[in-house]
């Protein structure tokens, strides 16, 4: 029996804690000391509910290189169990941990609370969307299941959807626009049942409120500012564009506030954001005849946060398409988007205002900073190709490291014509402006 056939409701998902932990070092490459041999077999145990379930062999190595994610520690873990009746299994899951080893990064993260967030997310939250699913027939798989959680240690257990045939998607290529629909789909059905959730429990979900801007901490200002400011270097050197150079600059001063306006609350309806919906937040199965995208799962719940379609819309569309697609097909992927939205909206019977196709596309101008902020400060790292300094450091410090980094993210040439083309659009807008 496989992981994905046992996993249950809610309430069967256990919660792991540091009494679990030995005195045993991990021999896993890349991972915690506490992730041992004993600690994940104490795990299995409680999932099945075996306690004489015993792992005969262990594999484990790290699931991304460097340059793949900044947020996290993910490690792939095959292990060979013997359960109590003697039957011999082999499991394939995803461990996903924080950066406990690194002080800095972890003082840096922890006003985000990003990792009891995405904890209760999947344990919380995401549970009940599936469930408002299932209410209008509809059985859709948005998410990755939970094994176990762990609040001690800040650890959740995944299946490893790879062995369901699910993979990353090519992250310095981008989505075309059948895989980009994918995605999409997913997403309008869970901004539309966590709107509904969120109507149904008297605004339960306002409390996450601590996405990647918020009004609780400025810990990431050396990251955004930091990579504008890289920009502006950048775009000096060609010349006619000076005056885009020093527009850049001129934001960096109030470039914290702006991003915070996207994640203030506004008029208008809102919805739980994924808060980081980019290509390597998705896994996708390909079909294996004509190789097209037939599913996708949605991944990584850290930036969760209430607040305006916008903050994914902006994010996904100006970070994770293939580059004709990000600079001339923006307007028919919303309007897909919509369409699934708010039908799934009025089969849930949302009782407050389900906004047209065009109140809602004014409700995202307001937001249009973050379309800028993603394509000339997110793309850039995103795509970024020198990985030998791709870590959470050299993102977030002012050290020459750091700053060399920063500047090396936007050698690239995919990045480079991003800039050469939106700049003046995004100039046109207003948005480069320092007092808008």
């Amino acid at each position: 029996m496989s992981v994905s056939d046992l996993i249950g409701t809610l309430d069967a998902i256990p919660k792991l804690t540091a009494s679990n932990s030995q005195a045993e070092v991990s021999e896993i490459s890349g991972a915690p000391d506490w992730l041992t041999h004993r600690y994940l077999q104490n795990a299995l145990q409680q999932f099945h509910r075996d306690s004489n379930l015993r792992i005969v062999a262990l594999d484990g190595r790290p699931a991304l290189g460097r340059g793949e994610n900044y947020g996290g520690v993910l490690t792939r873990i095959k292990a060979e169990f013997i359960s109590g009746d003697g039957n011999s299994q082999i499991g394939h899951y995803i461990i996903k941990t924080t950066y406990e080893s690194n002080e800095f990064a972890r003082k840096v993260m922890e006003p985000y609370d990003i990792f009891n967030r995405e904890m209760s997310i999947y344990e919380q939250i995401l549970p009940k969307l599936k469930a408002l699913l299932l209410e209008i027939g509809d059985s859709e798989q948005l998410f990755a299941e939970t094994m176990s959680v762990d609040y001690d240690r800040s650890a959740l257990i995944f299946e490893d959807l790879s062995m369901r045939g699910f993979v990353m998607p090519e992250r310095l290529l981008g989505l075309d626009l059948n895989l980009a629909r994918l995605v999409l789909r997913k997403l309008a059905k869970m901004h539309a049942t966590s709107a509904v959730l969120n109507e149904r429990e008297l605004g339960a979900l306002e409390t996450y409120d601590r996405g990647m801007f918020n009004r609780h901490t400025d810990n990431y200002a050396p990251i955004f500012e930091g990579m504008i400011q890289a920009a502006s270097r950048c775009v000096a050197q060609w010349p006619g564009y000076e005056q885009y150079a020093q527009k850049l600059n001129d934001l960096v001063p109030v470039y914290m506030e702006l991003g915070k306006r996207v994640f203030d609350v506004s008029a208008g309806i809102n919805v739980l954001a994924h808060g980081d919906l980019w290509t390597n937040n998705v896994l996708v199965k390909y079909n294996e005849v004509t190789a097209q995208p037939e599913d996708v799962i949605i991944i990584d719940f850290q930036y969760a946060a209430w607040g305006s379609p916008a903050i994914d819309l902006f994010y996904f569309l100006n970070s994770s398409l293939q580059l004709d697609f990000h600079l001339h097909h923006q307007e028919e992927l919303i309007e897909y988007y919509f369409k699934i939205f708010s039908d799934t909206l009025r089969k849930l019977r949302y009782k407050s205002h389900i906004p047209s196709l065009h109140n809602f596309h004014l409700q995202l101008k307001e937001k249009s900073f973050y379309a800028m902020h993603t394509s000339l400060g997110i793309f850039p790292i995103q795509r970024n190709v020198e990985t030998d300094d791709a870590d959470f450091n050299a993102l977030i410090k002012t050290d020459e490291r750091a700053i060399n980094f920063k500047n090396a993210c936007y050698r690239n040439p995919a990045t480079q014509r991003v800039l050469r083309e939106l700049l003046s659009v995004y100039f046109s807008e207003g948005l480069l402006d320092a007092d808008q």
